[in-house]
């Protein structure tokens, strides 16, 4: 029977520890940690020992180890990466499935902004969206980004807002946006219907990082008479492709996890 290598124990000590640190635990002595893997205390001292000698764990006072930070920085930085490379893929076969403008933003302050977009010719959209801010409060991405916000916490980033009417179904007031993010979680996806612009119409799902943190939207967005007989077939390739570039993101679903 093959046995486990040094390098091999000591990821399993460093994902061990992790555990502990998903479950709210500040980390874990070796007896923490043998235990929870059924190890030799030992074995695991020397794993622990040398995953805080390459920078993976970090020892606290009463000999307790835990994540170092640095590793939370850097796994940061690849998500960035990862929304940059992944994320053009993910557009790429969303744009491919649906034939409408497919989009990627992130929130800044109060307003969402454009990192990535794939537009086919056959979409007759003019013009990049790329950099380009929008208000989160009649955007379809704003919803996304704010999915996972509590009440009191989407009142703080609206709160300068000045809720400018931008088309005939524009959000009033904080209250309002708040009515159709509820109604956005319980579908799956938000839709935006003529709130953004007159004849606009789009679909969004937060996207997901290794945290559990929402770091961006994937977007749908075409003229109302065209996208919106065909939204259920659009959603369905959206929540796919989310789902794909969330799992490319480190993120795991509840139900992958059980």
């Amino acid at each position: 029977m093959p046995k486990t290598s040094s390098m091999g124990r000591g990821i399993m000590a460093v994902f061990a520890v992790g555990s502990r640190n998903a479950k709210g635990l500040p980390g874990g002595t070796v007896a923490d940690i043998a235990a929870d893997l059924g190890k030799d205390r030992s074995q695991v001292s020397r794993s622990l020992r040398g995953a805080q000698q390459e920078g993976f764990l970090e020892r606290r006072e009463q000999r307790s180890y835990a994540l170092d930070w640095s590793l939370f920085t850097d796994a940061q930085l690849l998500t960035e990466q990862r929304l940059q490379t992944d994320g053009a893929t993910a557009l790429e076969g969303l744009a491919r499935e649906t034939d409408e403008g497919c989009f990627l933003g992130v929130l800044s302050g109060d307003s969402t902004v454009t990192i990535g977009e794939r537009v086919p010719t056959s979409s007759h959209m003019v013009g990049s969206w790329l950099g380009r801010p929008y208000p989160a409060y009649c955007s379809d991405a704003g919803q996304a980004l704010l999915w996972e916000a509590s009440d009191a916490e989407v009142r703080t980033v609206l709160a300068a807002a000045a809720f400018v009417r931008h088309g005939p179904n524009t959000p009033v007031d904080v209250e309002d946006f708040l009515t159709r993010l509820r109604d956005a979680r319980a579908r799956g996806y938000s839709i935006v219907d003529e709130e953004a612009e007159p004849g606009l119409y789009s679909l969004a799902v937060p996207i997901r990082d290794f945290k559990g943190d929402v770091a961006a939207a994937l977007q749908v967005v075409g003229p109302k008479k065209r996208l919106e007989p065909r939204r259920e077939l659009c959603a369905a390739a959206l929540v796919r492709w989310g789902r794909w570039l969330e799992s490319s993101l480190g993120h795991s679903s509840p139900q992958e996890q059980a």
